[in-house]
């Protein structure tokens, strides 16, 4: 029997992992962390509701709870990277550094400074430890978090344990049910880590200007004017505000790439306009789970965002943790500020942060 310290966020996945642990006959202490304290939206950063719930589990388990702040080292460490890459042009992961910086740092330190011997969070994904420690994709292929977990080192990986990643979601709300858990139907949480869902452009203004200018085809033909760069990402199409367009071919227009330099929104028609698809990109800031580089060049498959089907891919390495990933097929909207996360079958490898498509 050991001392775990789980997070609870108050929804239904965390406290499920609570739930496993407890009957597993482990030593639970739970722990909330509410990390934005920049106002009291409550519109759109549920923290009082959420709050309730997780008491509500640790009622239900019998099990203390404790209420931590990390909103310095979110501030410093998460937001206001999320500030800088946004002001560049390019488009954040907030959650993959939350995890890296605040979830499995921060809280992790936290933890163990209180005598706990693990952490555990209701993350869907797996662990096997045997040696070096490999991420496992986790039983549910449509919840799967490995993506946004790929930054974590050994040393992090150590000291965790995903309860749940050997699960379906339906079994999760389940057994939530059968609990007694009053939100074994509350529904899933996929606003900005810590900072909730909010109207995002109207978020956004709060903390940099908005820049407008102008929406240029790539001949250079002004179609229309953007509100600011931060608020478009490669392949959107909503809310260009482009309407229909003398001699066009009546196609819907997408964000094709972002000039910061001259403050300019390219823009192609069609939503398999060549201009969309890139075979190649260059990544930055390559992090290898086992801790050390694979020999390369490696084939694998890779995701370049979220949910994406894996493709194959050839990695191949270049100087100070910088990589070239050469897709067996070209690729829609290869987002600069992303992450490509490469994967091994069920293992994931690690990952990197997408620099430029190529």
């Amino acid at each position: 029997m050991s001392r775990v310290v789980v997070g609870l966020s108050g929804g239904v996945d965390s406290a499920v992992a609570a739930l496993l642990l407890r009957q597993a006959g482990h030593r639970l202490t739970a722990v909330f962390m509410k990390n934005w304290d920049d106002d009291d939206d409550q519109a759109y950063c549920p923290a009082r509701q959420d709050l309730q719930d997780a008491r509500s589990v640790c009622e239900r388990l019998d099990i203390d709870l404790q209420t931590v702040s990390f909103s310095a080292e979110y501030w410093n460490r998460v937001f206001r990277h999320f500030l800088d890459e946004y002001q560049a042009g390019r488009t954040p992961n907030p959650d993959i550094l939350c995890n890296q910086e605040i979830k499995f740092r921060a809280f992790l330190d936290y933890a163990l400074d209180q005598g706990a011997d693990a952490i555990a969070t209701g993350h869907y994904a797996r662990l096997e430890k045997s040696g070096t420690t490999r991420l496992l994709r986790a039983a549910d292929d449509r919840k799967d978090q490995t993506y946004f977990l790929h930054t974590l080192n050994q040393s992090q990986l150590e000291y965790s344990l995903f309860p749940i990643g050997h699960l379906q979601k339906t079994v999760v709300r389940e057994l939530a049910a059968r609990a007694g858990f009053r939100n074994h139907d509350k529904k899933d949480s996929t606003g900005i880590c810590f900072i909730g869902e909010r109207k995002f452009r109207d978020f956004l203004e709060r903390y940099l200007p908005r820049l407008p200018g102008e929406i240029r085809s790539l001949d250079d033909e002004i179609i229309g004017h953007h509100q600011g760069l931060m608020f478009y990402t490669i392949g959107q199409r909503e809310g260009l505000g482009i309407g229909g367009k003398k001699g066009s071919d009546g196609n819907p227009w997408y964000v094709a790439g972002k000039d910061p330099g001259r403050n300019i929104l390219r823009v192609v028609q069609g939503v398999n306009h060549p201009a969309l698809f890139n075979r190649r990109l260059r990544t930055g800031r390559l992090h290898w789970i086992a801790g050390s580089a694979p020999t390369l060049p490696l084939a694998c498959t890779a995701r370049i965002r979220y949910r994406q089907a894996d493709r194959p891919c050839l990695v191949t390495g270049v100087p100070q943790d910088s990589g070239i990933v050469e897709f067996r097929e070209p690729q829609r909207a290869v987002t600069p500020g992303q992450s490509v996360v490469f994967y091994d079958g069920e293992t994931c490898l690690g990952g990197g942060v997408i620099e430029e498509a190529l």
